[in-house]
């Protein structure tokens, strides 16, 4: 085990599965001591269960992003349990796709509740600690459809839009405080979903990649290693794109 965060504890949101696994994973397995979330403690702690068995540090909590007293609650129970958090990866976030001329309100609401405010209000729960500590690195994840745009996401896409000028905000709140804020935007990632895909769909797809290849969840989480590290004390503010080239 990598000791580059030794004695760093890191929250995770939305761990316990695809591209938010990997970073607690990850992150655990360079030293630190992860509690990542999910909706559920069951999915949480079984996620946790097998980052320990691979010899990293982790602990599974139930934390919902879209539900403030959900989100005060599980904050407040790690600090209490850690100290400090000088580590948040924002990644907990839903789609419901369609277009703008069916999108039911519902629709557009749950995807802002929880990608775009359940950023806003875990940021506004951990980053009082990351101040009185002076030292902090939050990692948003948003998505290269923030850039690009895509057909029957206009929900999504705004959300991830709009956590990335979020961040640039939040960034010059708390710089003095020798916190970080940055985002990681992974293009297209190979995943359950993708997988699914027929040939046709899956060459439409790599045929916007330069690189050739569908990205995977640990091309994101080596981004946001580096961006917790030691290496990236001078980043800040910035949006790192994982996306094979498909966006420049």
């Amino acid at each position: 085990m990598s000791a580059m965060l030794e004695g760093k504890t890191a929250l995770v949101t939305g761990g316990s599965r695809g591209i938010g696994r990997q970073i607690a994973e990850t992150l655990a397995l360079a030293g630190a001591e992860v509690v990542l979330t999910a909706r559920t403690r069951e999915a949480a702690e079984q996620a946790a269960g097998e980052i320990r068995e691979k010899d990293g540090r982790a602990h599974g909590i139930a934390l919902d992003v879209s539900d403030d007293v959900s989100v005060a609650d599980g904050v407040k129970a790690v600090l209490a349990d850690y100290a400090k958090i000088p580590i948040l990866v924002n990644n907990a976030g839903v789609t419901c796709d369609n277009l703008i001329l069916r999108m039911k309100s519902e629709d557009w609401n749950t995807v802002l509740q929880t990608n775009l405010t359940g950023v806003y209000r875990v940021c506004k729960a951990v980053v009082p600690s990351m101040i009185r500590a002076r030292e902090g690195r939050i990692v948003n994840i948003t998505s290269v459809v923030a850039g690009i745009g895509n057909p029957g996401q206009t929900n999504y896409a705004a959300t991830k839009a709009g956590i990335e000028g979020f961040s640039r905000s939040l960034t010059r709140e708390v710089a003095s405080r020798k916190i970080t804020v940055n985002c990681v935007a992974p293009g297209f990632v190979d995943t359950d979903m993708t997988r699914e895909l027929d040939e046709k769909a899956r060459k439409t797809l790599l045929d916007q990649v330069p690189l050739g290849r569908l990205g995977n969840p640990a091309d994101v989480a080596s981004a946001v290693l580096f961006l917790v590290g030691d290496g990236a004390g001078y980043v800040t503010g910035t949006t790192l794109h994982v996306n094979g080239g498909m966006y420049m």
